[in-house]
């Protein structure tokens, strides 16, 4: 039998990006050795994400590939991930938002990538999309600079696993920040950034900036409150701040001016609001 990568994305109201991401996806290298299982999970969808994801099963089956799609009345991601791990049959796992465009030599060097042994995680190299918003380029900008974005294999947007990486944990805890609770899971040395690239989209203006940062925090903050044998996993290096100023003062200044709005805002709601 082929070995399969199993590709997982969530989806909550995603009509506008689903078909981008799949798309991409489906447009990909071959992954060497393995045939691909793409699998949807449309959860609490009110839109067209399903009927459009459906239309793509046309492109997957000349590949030998399969596509899925699942869907779910309730709109929760964690139990949409774990609803596609039930499902999923391969060895080799990827997450992936649905909003992401993989290059297309992504998923193959994520399969080079995971193909060794002993437990091992895997991501790509991020690109931020181009906004119509002037405060989220700036904010993007200057968030490339930070310590997070350039120590490597940061996993937001995607994040692949071997068998014996998914071992490490059963279900998906119902926590906020899947993408932090799976990479502390891994030591850095463990973690490996592939060269090809995707392209992830930040939220457009300084509302959903704040909405998103708030997210962010808080899952980090949660997951560090749940799982504190995990932290010793994080790894990174400390940013250098003046230099971070001297590079870019005006990033520099949106930046700090989000992070600053989250925490107040994450403070006064005690929770957090979708960004898109």
């Amino acid at each position: 039998m082929i070995p399969v990568m199993s590709v997982l994305i969530p989806a909550n109201n995603e009509a506008r990006y689903i078909g981008p991401c799949l798309k991409a996806l489906l447009s990909s290298d071959p992954v060497a050795g393995h045939t691909v299982q793409v699998i949807v999970i449309a959860n609490g969808c009110t839109d067209d994400t399903v009927a459009i994801a459906r239309r793509f099963t046309a492109m997957a089956e000349p590949r030998g590939w399969a596509l899925r799609v699942l869907d779910l009345t309730e709109g929760d991601k964690i139990a949409a991930l774990n609803a596609g791990d039930d499902v999923a049959i391969g060895r080799l796992r990827v997450y992936l938002d649905a909003d992401v465009i993989v290059s297309p030599a992504l998923l193959a060097e994520l399969g080079d990538a995971l193909a060794v042994a002993p437990a091992r995680y895997a991501t790509g190299t991020p690109e931020i999309t181009p906004s119509s918003s002037l405060i989220t380029r700036l904010y993007g900008r200057f968030w490339q600079r930070v310590p997070f974005m350039r120590s490597g294999a940061p996993g937001f947007g995607i994040y692949a696993v071997n068998a014996e990486g998914r071992s490490r944990w059963a279900a998906f805890p119902d926590i906020i920040s899947d993408d932090t609770f799976v990479r502390l899971n891994f030591k850095p040395s463990e973690r490996v950034q592939v060269r090809a690239s995707y392209r992830w989209p930040l939220v457009d203006g300084l509302r959903n900036l704040v909405r998103v940062r708030g997210r962010q925090d808080a899952g980090v903050q949660e997951v560090i409150r749940l799982y504190p044998h995990l932290q010793p996993n994080e790894g990174k290096a400390e940013a250098d701040l003046p230099a971070l100023l001297r590079a870019d003062p005006v990033g520099f200044l949106i930046y700090a001016t989000v992070a600053g709005f989250a925490r107040i805002s994450r403070m006064r709601r005690g929770g957090w609001l979708r960004g898109r």
